[in-house]
């Protein structure tokens, strides 16, 4: 079996040295390039082929995300993963085409040395084996000002069967930052409310719902203990050691976040979101696990449908890893397998008043 042939781009010398010793030592991947200058490492992808590049955001001369925009059009099978300090920016290379991005050492509370070299080692297998997918030539604006209920196009549904009761859940890892945008960036400011895990680690969560919120019709922030559910609202579950429950009393749904072990591999985890929201919402809830490494979600999507909610999986061919959807599938647990540009209006259609 062929090696992972991996290059790293990054303008510290002390780091570059520390990720190639360590993830050097793996006998199934061989570090091909080592570069301080992204411009200088884009002059010679093509003669050293890498499967996989592990490509730092902030450097002189030309950002992680400028690379990619460079990069991508003349290497699209080339895998990224990005490593990030804290910076938005990350989203940036997502939507430019990176597979998977980790926290550089010190970006969030808590760094393992031997956790970090696990995970990028971890993430490289997985890049090495992902289906590449392009955003960059479809970038969603906010309208200037958001609107009570956004124009949608004819032949989309609307959202006007809905009850204080409907609720959206989505679950999401590996690809999954964009897959969510590409999901709710249509959905009406009337929309019942979202709320979604998405495997990420702690802080960037914040980031990225912020992110959403200036793309999406729809409020969107991460998620505090006690938020209400309500429509016209997603809430992102935070990174970090809670699991995320959604919870009922007189005034409608809510979420809590309760610290906890990893469940199916993960803290937050989709199963653990899926179950709670099963037991609440039943037949008023409509699941979606879109691209995913694992079987995270599986088994909650399978509790979902059996409990009476319409259940969505994102199909192989628009995954970038088709893990979690398969699994679910597999479990018998999706009503419908979809390309992920369908996505968004089937679960419309659900609180349109037709099916």
């Amino acid at each position: 079996m062929s090696k992972i042939r991996l290059v790293v781009i990054d303008d510290s010398l002390f780091f570059r040295t520390f990720l190639t010793r360590n993830v050097g030592k793996d006998t199934s991947i061989e570090i091909v390039g080592s570069f301080g200058d992204p411009v200088e490492a884009s002059r010679n992808i093509q003669s050293l082929r890498p499967d996989v590049i592990a490509l730092d955001m902030e450097m002189p001369r030309m950002r992680g995300d400028e690379f990619l925009r460079t990069i991508m059009p003349k290497h699209p099978t080339v895998k990224t993963i990005v490593i990030s300090a804290l910076s938005g920016n990350v989203f940036d290379a997502m939507h430019n085409g990176a597979i998977d991005f980790v926290g550089k050492p010190g970006s969030t509370p808590g760094f393992d040395e031997s956790k970090f070299i696990t995970e990028i080692i971890q993430k490289i297998k997985i890049a090495s084996k992902a289906h590449t997918q392009r955003y960059a030539d479809q970038a969603p604006v906010r309208p200037a000002a958001r609107p009570a209920a956004p124009a949608a196009p004819a032949a989309r549904p609307t959202v006007s069967g809905a009850s204080s009761k409907s609720i959206i859940a989505i679950g999401a890892s590996t690809g999954g930052t964009e897959a969510i945008i590409e999901v709710v960036k249509h959905f009406p400011a009337n929309t019942p409310g979202v709320v979604i895990v998405q495997h990420m680690p702690p802080v960037f969560t914040k980031m990225y719902a912020e992110r959403v919120d200036r793309i999406c019709a729809m409020s969107v922030k991460e998620a505090k203990n006690g938020d209400r559910v309500t429509q016209g609202t997603i809430l992102i579950a935070p990174g970090g050691d809670e699991q995320m429950y959604l919870r009922q009393d007189a005034s409608g749904y809510y979420v809590n976040l309760t610290a906890g072990a990893k469940v199916s591999g993960h803290c937050p985890s989709v199963d653990v979101l899926f179950d709670s929201v099963s037991k609440i919402a039943n037949r008023n809830a409509v699941g979606v696990l879109l691209t995913g490494m694992g079987a995270d979600g599986a088994r909650g999507l399978v509790t979902m449908k059996q409990t009476g909610a319409h259940t969505i999986g994102q199909d192989e061919a628009s995954c970038v890893v088709y893990g979690m959807p398969m699994e679910a599938f597999k479990r018998g647990g999706v009503s419908e397998q979809l390309p992920l540009s369908k996505i968004g209006d089937a679960v419309l259609r659900r609180f349109s008043g037709r099916r």
